[in-house]
């Protein structure tokens, strides 16, 4: 993955019902259209997605699509990790993306592995040089870092256990992201760092959710979400606007690719990809 050979991606998450695996069939099959590199699949907390995220990663690859499971190493055992590792080399899967994962609620420990550089170093340690592994990286720092510093050590001893590349957290600021990665850079740090991609579709389920994960929504944006109220429609315009905007400066920038956060949904990615021609500089065309 170079600035050259730019990788789009699609993230999805595990349906919980037979209707939402029906529902998540019909838009995956409309998301493929835009044959991104790869399709990920979320992994929920303390690993409660688990048999629906293999079940989902295996539909993607018998669909003939690559397929990346997220795996979590809060709530995991080594043999737990072990047992799911040996399932996707068995079927086939080159590619994990492995986070340590939020603490469930309820949940008092967090488990055999404490931090995912420790995750990253077991499944090395595991398969070798089987995974493409991915991990997350935070632009706008991690919400429980102490520091900023001590994010950036967090992110390299990632790196140093094995990891190949990364994928950051959303933002809409591209400045946080630029100055990222200089900081990775000074440090030593030179894998493909992807962009995190979140569209907006909703001014409140968004705001919740990034005031809880730290991705900070610049004011001048807020600003015009809150003032459409419940007018979906020009909440949807105005945000395709922004994110297209940050993405077509991403890869101006030289970003290394985009990932989307699709929340199983198609309209919004669908209208991202072909306003930035992704479809076209895939085929070469």
């Amino acid at each position: 993955m170079t600035p050259q050979t730019p990788v789009f991606s699609l993230e999805l998450f595990p349906p919980q019902t037979p209707e939402g695996a029906e529902k998540l069939r019909a838009a995956r099959a409309r998301l493929a259209l835009l044959k991104p590199r790869f399709f990920s699949v979320t992994f929920g907390a303390g690993g409660s997605t688990r048999d629906r995220t293999l079940d989902t990663v295996l539909e993607i690859q018998r669909e003939g699509h690559q397929a990346a499971p997220h795996l979590s190493c809060i709530g995991s055992t080594r043999d737990s990790i072990r047992s799911i590792l040996e399932q996707y080399r068995a079927h086939g899967i080159r590619h994990l993306v492995a986070l340590r994962g939020d603490l469930p609620s309820g949940m008092a420990r967090p488990g055999t592995f404490r931090y995912a550089n420790e995750l990253v170093e077991f499944i090395r340690a595991e398969t070798g040089a089987w995974f493409h592994i991915e991990v997350a990286a935070y632009p706008e720092y991690h919400p429980q870092a102490k520091s900023p510093m001590d994010d950036l050590l967090a992110f390299k001893r990632k790196l140093e256990a094995g990891a190949d590349s990364a994928i950051t957290q959303y933002f809409y600021n591209f400045d946080a992201y630029a100055h990222f990665i200089d900081e990775c850079q000074a440090v030593g740090i030179h894998v493909p760092i992807v962009p995190g991609i979140m569209p907006i579709s909703s001014y409140s389920s968004l705001a919740r959710f990034s005031d809880n994960c730290g991705a900070e929504i610049p004011r001048w944006v807020r600003k015009r979400l809150e003032s459409y109220g419940d007018d979906t429609l020009s909440i949807r315009a105005f945000g395709l606007d922004v994110v297209t905007a940050l993405c077509e400066k991403l890869l101006a920038g030289g970003a290394p690719g985009l990932h989307f956060y699709t929340l199983n949904q198609v309209e919004l990615t669908t209208t991202l990809w072909q306003r930035l021609g992704l479809s076209r500089a895939m085929s070469g065309s």
